[in-house]
């Protein structure tokens, strides 16, 4: 395990084209500082968001995210950079969970998640990680992270409804911001058309800042302790899928992006996140996760510092001692939060089908089609099932359930049986829509389905194999 330190960087001034600042390296120390500062600015919106959303303290949040980022760099081995904020893979179990017993009730549903995950994490480090690959391949990691974006949809509708030209603001200031600015304001969309609506929001009398004003400057945040409730563990139990495929899509990038191997850190990363989850169970803060936004910052900088990540859950430490900055923050008024769930929750989304686009999944492929198809149906209409004992399942859990299901037993089926699957055709697909599969993607193009001239088909020849087809004996076999 490597000490907790650093070599500079060439002059520790800048870095020189072509080159980058590995993990164990850093610039002078006021530089290394501002691009810490880089990181807040980016994780902080969706690190804020969350508790926001679901009513968690925001303070409590930030602490128990500089906590998780500190034992992520620890576990790691001051190796892997890396910022724990909140999971978005959170706020729909934490909400039906709420909704049911209260946050204690839903802090013992994200301890349970945290510990189930540091056990994952723990025979990955011990057995290697092979056995994610094939226990979700693209298809299932890439349904599994849409459905939960189509599932928060009614949630981000509800918001919406309460004030909807405020939540018409945010969104146009966030799509404006995306396009209109470049470099590190661009990567701020979110964060920066919240403030936008946030200010519409004021304007239109719709925040009131009485509890601001009664809240300290500086003191400890707000802690509450978990209570398990078995009836809602199992909405929590597929967001530990989604945590997994963050935290490997995230040493896949940093290693990309660095040129180094680090799968030998995959179960380490995993542990840390699961511990990180655990903790903020035990003292009541949002389920945490690697960030892609801080992705986007070392990508941009070159700077892959661990030291970078240190001042960040330093400086996201001091914030979470001011009980006056978690009170602004719980100020955010419904529509603000409806227009910036819109589009988080569509970016998440696209994200899932972003996985399928990396990974080359063909949809001709009917094992794909229905894997993925029979997923976002449940999430969209949110089956619920509740067994006798009480136990509570939703559409992300069932959805998931689902998934794995049908794409392992599909695939067994096809495997034992020999049978060869057929590329979909027009007229499987509603709406004119045709696939074409070429030789490394598939490619849907719109427009009127051709006509397909029926092949001419041998006469039937006696068999002695069964037949599918109803008879006399058997009227109603279908």
């Amino acid at each position: 395990m490597s000490s907790i330190g650093w070599r500079v960087h060439g002059d520790g001034r800048r870095v020189m084209p072509g080159a980058v600042v590995a993990p164990d390296e850093r610039l002078s120390w006021p530089r290394t500082i501002g691009i810490g500062m880089q990181h807040v600015v980016a994780m902080f919106g969706a690190t804020i968001l969350v508790p926001a959303i679901t009513g968690f303290p925001a303070s409590t949040t930030l602490f128990f995210s500089a906590i998780g980022t500190v034992t992520f760099l620890l576990v790691t081995g001051n190796r892997l950079p890396s910022y724990l904020g909140s999971s978005f893979a959170f706020i729909a179990p934490v909400g039906a969970a709420m909704a049911d017993g209260g946050m204690s009730v839903a802090l013992g549903g994200i301890l349970a998640a945290g510990l189930l995950l540091a056990a994952i994490g723990t025979v990955v480090h011990l057995w290697g990680a092979r056995w994610i690959d094939a226990v979700m391949p693209p298809i299932v990691t890439g349904t599994i992270v849409a459905l939960i974006g189509i599932n928060l949809a009614p949630a981000a509708w509800g918001s919406v409804k309460a004030a909807p030209w405020t939540a018409i603001i945010t969104i146009a200031a966030i799509a404006f911001i995306t396009v209109f600015f470049r470099g590190m304001l661009g990567r701020l969309a979110i964060l920066m058309g919240v403030v936008v609506g946030y200010v519409a929001a004021v304007l239109q009398d719709q925040v009131v800042f009485d509890a601001v004003r009664q809240a300290d400057l500086i003191g400890f945040p707000e802690f509450t302790t978990p209570e398990f409730d078995a009836s809602v563990l199992g909405l929590f139990l597929p967001v530990v899928f989604v945590l997994i495929a963050e935290n490997v899509g995230h040493v896949k990038s940093v290693a990309a992006m660095t040129g180094k191997d680090y799968d030998e850190l995959m179960g380490r990363a995993l542990l840390s996140d699961g511990i990180a989850t655990t903790f903020a169970g035990i003292g009541g803060g949002s389920g945490t996760t690697t960030y892609a936004e801080n992705i986007g910052v070392m990508a941009a900088t070159k700077v892959y510092s661990t030291a970078a990540y240190w001042v960040a859950a330093a400086t996201a430490l001091v914030l979470s001692l001011s009980p006056k900055f978690g009170a602004l923050v719980g100020t955010v008024p419904a529509g603000v939060l409806g227009g910036a769930g819109t589009v988080l929750y569509g970016m998440i989304c696209i994200l899932g089908a972003r996985i399928w686009v990396q990974n080359r999944v063909s949809f001709a492929d009917p094992v794909n089609l229905t894997t993925a198809g029979v997923g976002l149906i449940i999430a969209a209409a949110n089956f619920t099932f509740t067994t006798d004992g009480g136990m509570t399942f939703e559409g992300i859990a069932i959805g998931t359930a689902a998934v794995l299901a049908m794409y392992h037993g599909m695939r067994a089926i096809a495997t034992w049986r020999g049978t060869r699957w057929e590329a979909a055709t027009p007229a499987s697909v509603p709406g004119g829509v045709e696939l074409e599969q070429q030789a490394d993607r598939v490619l849907f193009t719109t427009g009127p389905a051709p006509v397909v001239e029926p092949a001419d088909e041998p006469a039937d020849e006696p068999t002695d194999e069964p037949t599918d087809e109803p008879t006399a004996e058997d009227p109603v076999k279908a």
